[in-house]
């Protein structure tokens, strides 16, 4: 926003006092975002809460680890009343079930391995929620993310957190430059999580001492396979075990159990040499599994990008830079070759082993740490 006068730039980057800014904070009962809310507040903003009840009230209730379940909702309206900003529920399990749990269903069921979190991210709080923001005149959104976003000649880029260990560039890869320019990340500048724990209690903060969420939201205990059961009923269809050339080697009961990468739990065993899974076949029920070299991903073809660059993205031939396969592997190098407005080839200096359809496919520069967007991965057919 330009400088109105003389007016200096408040921290959320208007030319006006923070009494006069309003900003709502998404509030999913965490630590992360309760310090986000406390920390506005107490710098005098014009604050207002929300938390998004994404399932089922009373199976959340039950169960621990998950964000926004009951006990977050009332984690988040406390921090609320403490501080003196109103807070609201609102009820986004139509368009969670919608935007989110459905895709991820099929997504299983078609054999690739699916992202949620980020998809919600797309299509709920950033895009659902930030225009509930904006229909309550307010001049921003505030996250608990850890990412940054700075302001660069051409607008507001994206950039990986001070944390490596905290970075969630992944999962955020999806967000377009309009969001970018409505959206604030209070934390990315953080050293670590101690920083921000130390904050909590610095503001008197009840959870200041709350374990981080671990599962996707609605998959306790990391149980994808009975969750698809129930969403699929009948999904779990048993068929065979095969090896790459095509031998059968034992029998499963339901794609869905299987994961590219997998080496546990195939019920293979008296094998001499270590045996994963290398592909999914949907179409024929066959789990494939191979020797590890099997997994050694080159060529990954990439669609729905995202693209966060200065340039469009098919004025080059090449982009030289690194991309992240996996949430939990770091950036290896790459060349991204566009092969249309939102699709690519990337070809890995370095073979990577499990790379999946459905998984994203992120894109860091290699001199900073400006994100430019990503994709999704699939089979390229």
């Amino acid at each position: 926003m330009p400088l109105d006068g003389d007016t200096p730039l408040n921290s959320l980057g208007f030319a006006k006092p923070p009494s006069e800014t309003r900003v709502v904070v998404a509030m999913s009962g965490g630590v992360d975002s309760s310090v986000v809310a406390a920390q506005l507040a107490d710098e005098g903003y014009d604050v207002v809460g929300v938390t998004l009840q994404l399932y089922d009230h009373g199976a959340a209730l039950a169960k621990k680890g998950a964000c926004c379940a009951g006990i977050d909702i009332h984690d988040a309206r406390r921090v609320a009343e403490e501080k003196g900003f109103p807070h609201y529920v609102l009820d986004y399990e139509n368009i969670f079930q919608d935007a989110v749990i459905d895709e991820f269903a099929d997504s299983y069921l078609g054999g690739a391995t699916p992202v949620p979190c980020i998809r919600c991210n797309e299509r709920v709080k950033f895009k659902d929620l930030l225009e509930t923001a904006k229909d309550l005149e307010a001049d921003c959104m505030a996250t608990g993310h850890y990412i940054q976003r700075k302001l660069g000649e051409e607008g507001p880029e994206l950039h990986s957190a001070a944390d490596a260990n905290r970075d969630q560039s992944y999962f955020l890869f999806s967000t377009t430059p309009e969001q970018l320019d409505y959206l604030r990340f209070p934390l990315g500048h953080l050293p670590n999580k101690d920083a921000t724990r130390a904050l909590a209690a610095e503001y008197g903060l009840a959870v200041a001492d709350k374990p981080d969420s671990q599962d996707i939201c609605f998959v306790p205990n990391g149980d994808y396979a009975s969750v698809i059961e129930k969403l699929r009923p009948g999904a779990a269809e048993p068929g065979e075990i095969v090896d790459n050339e095509g031998a059968v080697l034992g029998t499963h009961n339901g794609v869905i159990h299987y994961t590219i990468g997998q080496r546990r739990g195939l019920g293979i065993g008296g094998l001499t040499t270590p045996l994963y899974v290398v592909k999914l076949d949907v179409d024929k029920k066959q789990v494939v599994v191979g020797p590890k070299e099997l997994l050694s991903t080159r060529i990954i073809p990439v669609r729905e990008i995202n693209w966060l660059g200065d340039e469009p993205f098919e004025s080059r031939k090449e982009w030289h830079m690194s991309v992240k396969v996996r949430s939990t592997r770091p950036p290896r190098d790459a060349i991204l070759r566009p092969t249309g407005p939102d699709t690519a080839e990337v070809e890995l200096l370095t073979p990577e082993e499990g790379v999946s359809p459905g998984q994203a496919c992120v894109f860091y520069d290699n001199d900073s740490s400006r994100i430019y967007g990503g994709g999704w991965i699939w089979r390229g057919y």
